[in-house]
């Protein structure tokens, strides 16, 4: 579940599998493991200690990882090589990596931290140690638990692939206010394992021990193999009863928690905005649906809703908002089920039309909390395309009124333009990973934002004795959440008084409390429970996460002075953060570097940062039009172009492509997909054609006589929109009728239907048919030319038609395409370069005025630039 707050390990040597026999113990041992986990008013410390000798008679590499949350900060790092010690310092990102940029290029390793999943990421250290050498890695970081659904919850995920002498985890929570309730859970705990772990437990304090045996950690009393593969579990909740909160104080810095609980909720206005992009067709939209369905279950009779789905057409369900009756919800289901995914992407006029609704909506409670709820997984291909003129507009529109929560499907969205559109107005981004449980996650996170209990929250301290308060004002509070405000007392007080004003369904409420000061300080005098000035460096790490939270919706003027703050903080505290590097100098000098990933870090080199234009240039390239880039998606180029954008290579064709758009006084890009591209035999030309007509009319495409090949098509609604072609050999005699829907090959009157669900071929007299799963069909014979017919699924199903070894074809040939490979002449031109953007083409005694366009060459099966392409409009 994404409420859960992680704490992961997984340390092994990295030759365990080769090393382990039956009979044998590894040749590179972990004989220690210990995880100590200090939980104390929330702020988790953790030391991971891995103790490991090489018992071959040769020097061997031993490697540590260890899995922990992207919400910690990694504080210390250690390797200890007989009695060596290689400690980690954490220095500013920028210089640290110009340094390390330098020792890559000399052939050193790379970074030592990744992010491996939604919720974790992984840090991994490798050294080679000699013969009879003993390494001891020692990893410390820190993390505030967020409560989420009512509970916090530890989660620490052990594999060690091996057997380990000492493997201990302890678990130390001290929390002042009482402990509500705890429990441990395991998914790989046996009988055995079970009495291994012990609990103990009074009205503030408890300790979790797990210490298994040799013996408990076999899968059995004969293989060395270890059971310890999976997860174990804490989760707990603290008592609570004053109603304005609980207020702790060390050293002179105080936090203050407040949870309040039992209060009416307010009714939600939501509008739930859902791509239905041809990206998201499958398991995506498969899994919305589930997700939307359990979600009406849970709306609340009070509750008022409604839906827009949007691909490169936004569609809004209702006029109006509808009261979440059983009815409504019933035809709202209906809606969802019968949700299907084609076309592009117009985040700008679906997030308006959102607005819209809400502004206009009438009869709803005079106290409720109106939110929208984005899911979408592309880039705004569609209508507004640059993502700071939809920031803007949004923000201008929803002018503080509204929540808004993003919810970015997979990796091919932007996640720093969602991240930066919902905190810039009053909500959240979310990851969506897409993993089996992608409908749980949809849930899960509804259920965090179901249940508003609180509005316009304002945490209210004597402003002449505090400094450097956290953020202290808060549009909602959701029930099960907890809202945690820091500072420094600068001034000697006794007591330390607390306003709380918010509004409620039913009241505007004002809470007051005071906190004595020395009797607060007292409570934390049991050292055991506690890691130093604890609060200090929960205050440290809350105002750096909320700093980098602030830099991401700032204006870029202020942007500079918020990461100054977050860089001093950061080094002041030595917490690893998106602003800071750990070094690690290993034996040899080779250094490495631990930086904090973010979540934008964990996506497709494709995608672009929030505040830049999606349009890379002034006009659109091909892949940019919302119907072009569904409609390569369906081709499977699909996989190809998405391929294509995420490698280096990419990076230069967009490179490549400015400059020869400069060049040649940057002719126009079209829109349309090329999927008519003809290269010219025995010229260095390439024509892309536009055919239109009326639909359902067949256009003869092709005949030659001597090649013994015809092809047809017909239209469907639009510009080379095909819905079928006919291509027909005389030697052998074969039929080939392509449909959107399967192929019909006919020969000797026997029909044989061959889908495009999976890959399959056929071969008649040495005419092969091949089919690739939902891609393409291609018909080669030798000595002719090849035929290929790929299949387009968005925005609607239509044909794309390619001839490959075009040098084959006759003089003879004739036909709308085939008079372009026997009859087509360019007139000379006087300057005769490559700076034309307009030329006159003769095909068959016309005369074309045609322009130069720039077109992704879909014919290829490799990656390619986009080429150059003299364009021409027909009407057969």
């Amino acid at each position: 579940m994404e409420q859960r707050t992680l704490l992961a390990l997984m340390v092994f040597s990295s030759l365990i599998v080769l090393a382990e026999t039956n009979d044998q113990k590894p040749a590179v041992e972990i004989y220690s493991l210990h995880v100590d986990c200090k939980v104390t008013s929330r702020f988790a410390h953790t030391v991971i200690t891995s103790r490991i000798v090489n018992r071959a008679n040769e020097s061997r590499e031993a490697t540590f990882e260890v899995e922990l949350p992207k919400t910690a900060f990694i504080t210390n790092f250690s390797m200890s090589i007989d009695g060596q010690v290689y400690p980690g310092i954490i220095k500013e990102k920028a210089a640290a990596q110009d340094k390390y940029d330098s020792a890559v290029s000399q052939g050193q390793s790379a970074g030592l931290v990744k992010i491996t999943d939604r919720k974790l990421e992984q840090f991994h250290v490798s050294v080679s140690i000699a013969a009879a050498s003993k390494v001891t890695f020692e990893l410390t970081y820190e993390e505030l638990l967020k409560r989420q659904l009512g509970k916090y919850e530890l989660l620490i995920k052990v594999r060690p692939k091996q057997l380990v002498k000492h493997f201990q985890i302890d678990v130390h929570i001290f929390e002042p206010q009482g402990i509500q309730f705890l429990e441990t859970d395991s998914t790989f705990m046996t009988n055995e394992l079970t009495e291994a772990l012990t609990k103990e437990q009074n009205e503030t304090k408890a300790h979790i021990l797990f210490k298994p045996t040799l013996d408990q950690q076999k899968k059995n009393s004969e293989l060395d193999e270890t059971l310890l593969n999976g997860d174990f579990v804490v989760r707990y909740d603290v008592k609570r009863e004053a109603t304005a909160g609980d207020i702790q104080i060390v050293n002179g810095y105080f936090v203050h928690y407040f949870a309040p609980q039992e209060m009416p909720v307010f009714p939600k206005n939501v509008i739930f905005v859902i791509d239905r992009s041809g990206s998201m067709t499958g398991r995506k939209i498969e899994q919305t649906r589930d997700a939307l369905l359990k979600i009406l279950q849970d709306l609340r009779q009070e509750d008022h809703f409604s839906f827009i789905t949007f691909n490169h057409k936004v569609v809004e369900w209702k006029s109006s908002l509808l009261p979440a009756t059983e009815e409504n919800v019933a035809s709202a289901a209906a809606l969802v089920q019968a949700l299907t995914a084609r076309g592009g992407t117009d985040i700008s006029g679906a997030l308006l039309a959102a607005v819209g609704v809400l502004e206009k909506a009438e009869g709803l409670p005079e106290r409720s909390v109106s939110m929208i709820i984005l899911l979408t997984d592309g880039q705004p291909t569609s209508g507004e395309r640059n993502v700071e003129v939809i920031q803007e507009n949004v923000q201008k529109a929803i002018n503080g009124k509204y929540a808004l929560f993003c919810l970015g499907f997979g990796f091919d969205v932007s996640y720093k333009f969602l991240e930066k559109m919902a905190l810039s107005n009053g909500g959240i981004a979310r990851r969506i990973y897409e993993n089996a449980d992608a409908a749980l996650q949809l849930q899960g996170f509804y259920q965090e934002v179901a249940t508003p209990i609180l509005m316009q929250i304002e945490m209210q301290y004597p402003e002449n004795s505090i400094e450097g308060l956290t953020k202290n004002n808060f549009k909602l509070f959701f029930e099960g959440s907890e809202i945690i405000v820091s500072g420094k007392i600068s001034n000697e007080l006794d007591l330390l008084p607390v306003e709380i004003k918010a509004q409620s369904h039913t009241s505007n409420l004002t809470l007051k409390e005071e906190a004595n000061v020395k009797e607060k300080e007292q409570v934390f005098q049991n050292q055991k429970y506690i890691f130093g000035n604890f609060i200090e460096r929960l205050w440290a790490y809350l105002n750096i996460q909320q700093l980098l939270e602030k830099v991401i919706s700032a204006q870029e003027e202020d942007q500079k002075a918020l990461e100054a703050q977050a860089l001093d903080l950061s080094l002041r505290y030595s917490f690893v953060t998106p602003l800071t590097s750990m070094v690690v100098t290993k034996p040899q000098q080779q250094e490495e570097l631990a930086n904090k990933p973010t979540e934008s870090d964990n996506e497709k080199p494709s995608n672009l940062p929030a505040g830049a234009p999606f349009k890379r240039f002034p006009s659109r390239m091909p892949w940019e039009d919302d119907s072009v880039a569904a409609g390569v998606r369906g081709m499977r180029p699909a996989d190809r172009l998405r391929s294509e954008l995420q490698t280096a290579s990419n990076r230069k064709m967009f490179s490549t492509v400015s400059r020869f758009r400069d060049a040649l006084r940057a002719p126009p890009i079209a829109n349309e997909h090329p999927q008519l591209l003809l290269q010219l035999p025995r010229q260095n030309e390439r024509i892309c054609l536009n055919i239109d007509k009326r639909a359902q009319t067949s256009v003869p495409l092709l005949s030659d006589p001597e090649q013994g090949l015809t092809v047809t098509g017909k239209l469907g609604d639009g510009i080379n929109h095909f819905v079928q072609f006919d291509i027909n050999y005389v030697n052998p005699p074969v039929q080939i009728h392509v449909y959107t829907h399967a192929i019909l090959v006919s020969h000797n009157n026997k029909n044989n239907w061959m889908s495009w669900t999976t890959s399959n071929s056929s071969t008649i007299q040495g005419l092969k048919v091949s089919v690739e799963k939902e891609r393409s069909v291609t018909a080669s014979l030798p000595d002719t030319v090849t035929v290929k017919i790929s299949l387009v699924r968005f925005p609607d199903d239509f044909l794309g038609l390619y001839f490959l070894n075009t040098d084959r074809f006759s003089d003879k040939v004739t036909g709308v395409l085939g008079q372009f490979y026997s009859k087509a002449q360019f007139e000379s031109n006087s300057n005769n370069d490559q700076r034309a953007v307009e030329r006159l083409l003769r095909v068959s005694g016309s005369e074309h005025k045609v322009s130069r366009l720039y077109k992704k060459d879909y014919r290829l099966e490799s990656a390619s630039d986009p080429v150059s392409c003299w364009s021409i409009d027909l009407t057969p």
